[in-house]
């Protein structure tokens, strides 16, 4: 019998100071899932997110197709806490256990999208999300009233110094610029 290929996990830094991105050699969810712990009430569906935050020094877990992004308390050092989540983490996927307990469903709109809301949707999927994702975070789209684009800002992006900047400068400006008539502004919805 074939043994599992032993976990690799590689950090990779990214925009949010306070966030760092553990990225392993194996798929935890399914492309496009993503799963946002912001204290452990929330991760009680999620049990290595929860061990995770009942460390002194993590305040939000996130799951995302092969990567954790894990974000810390202002006054701790990465080099002081990261090998030991990373070993906590490896020995967590190695010994089989779930990452989630049961299926944690997403409430999506039962309304017909308008045309507008498709392109908006279009838009985070084709040019925004990749992006975000690479930075260890993840966007989606809340909401769109009046020409204001309300998205989900989740993982590293969630509380990072330079989101604000990202979603005026970057995001607010694609979607004015691709949709003119109908994009006033792009605002972050919190969790």
């Amino acid at each position: 019998m074939l043994q599992p290929a032993p976990i690799d996990i590689y950090l990779e830094v990214n925009p949010n100071p306070n966030s760092l991105k553990f990225v392993l050699n194996r798929t935890l969810l399914s492309d496009g899932m993503s799963f946002d712990f912001p204290d452990t009430e929330s991760a009680k569906h999620a049990p290595l997110a929860k061990m995770l935050l009942e460390k002194a020094d993590v305040t939000r877990v996130f799951y995302m197709s092969n990567f954790i992004t894990v974000t810390k308390t202002e006054n701790a050092d990465w080099h002081e806490i990261q090998d030991e989540l990373k070993r906590e983490i490896r020995q967590f996927i190695e010994a089989g256990g779930d990452i989630l307990t049961q299926e944690i469903v997403v409430p999506e709109s039962n309304e017909e999208d308008s045309e507008t809301v498709k392109k908006i949707k279009d838009i985070l999927d084709e040019y925004i999300r990749p992006a975000v994702e690479g930075d260890g975070g993840a966007i989606t789209f809340h909401s769109y009233v009046d020409g204001v684009v309300k998205v989900l800002l989740q993982g590293a992006c969630s509380g990072c110094p330079s989101s604000t900047i990202t979603l005026k400068s970057g995001i607010e400006n694609l979607m004015k610029t691709m949709l003119p008539n109908d994009v006033t502004s792009v605002e972050a919805e919190s969790l």
